[in-house]
């Protein structure tokens, strides 16, 4: 049975906004469409990457950038990139970004999921790309890695104010003997 979900509205911008199921006092969830999704992966340059890593899942921060409806990322020698060219076209992987405006209080979240290979660097690959793509941790990072996406998605949401989603102990005890 679904109940208690409001309808998508249709923004003068062109996006929409939909509302997520509403078990009380739940706030907006606006799904991103994927213009709107590439549009704030290229606005920031850090995101985790999720790999799966021998037998566990593991999760990398990497600086980025978007090139030709893909993301760019350099990396050195060492176990992110042996997992990557262990898995290259076999395991999906996934690499989620984020941002968030204090002032107005939204924030977002993109996922972007595919695959990823290494490339091979020309000097016209180096000038277009290599130039923006500043790691923040020092070293050699001379191996650089193109992730593809199969699916792209995203949401924004209002970001409530702690006392929306803390209770006490008493009343978290109490609603699970319900």
């Amino acid at each position: 049975m679904i109940r208690n979900f409001v309808p998508c509205l249709v923004r003068r911008t062109g996006t929409s906004m939909c509302l997520m199921p509403n078990h009380g006092a739940s706030p907006e969830t606006e799904i991103l469409d994927e213009q709107e999704c590439w549009r704030l992966l290229r606005g920031v340059s850090l995101g985790r990457l999720a790999l799966w890593v021998e037998n566990h899942p593991d999760i990398f921060p990497i600086n980025y950038t978007v090139d030709h409806g893909s993301l760019v990322f350099r990396t050195g020698a060492g176990i992110k990139l042996r997992t990557l060219r262990a898995i290259e076209g076999d395991i999906p992987l996934a690499l989620e970004a984020d941002g968030v405006d204090a002032k107005a209080g939204i924030a977002w979240s993109v996922v972007l999921k595919g695959h990823a290979s290494e490339i091979d660097v020309t000097d016209e690959f180096l000038d277009s790309v290599a130039r923006v793509l500043f790691p923040w941790q020092p070293g050699r990072k001379d191996h650089f890695v193109r992730i593809v996406p199969s699916s792209v998605s995203g949401r924004r949401f209002a970001v409530v104010q702690p006392k929306a989603w803390w209770i006490s102990l008493d009343e978290a005890t109490r609603a699970g003997l319900e």
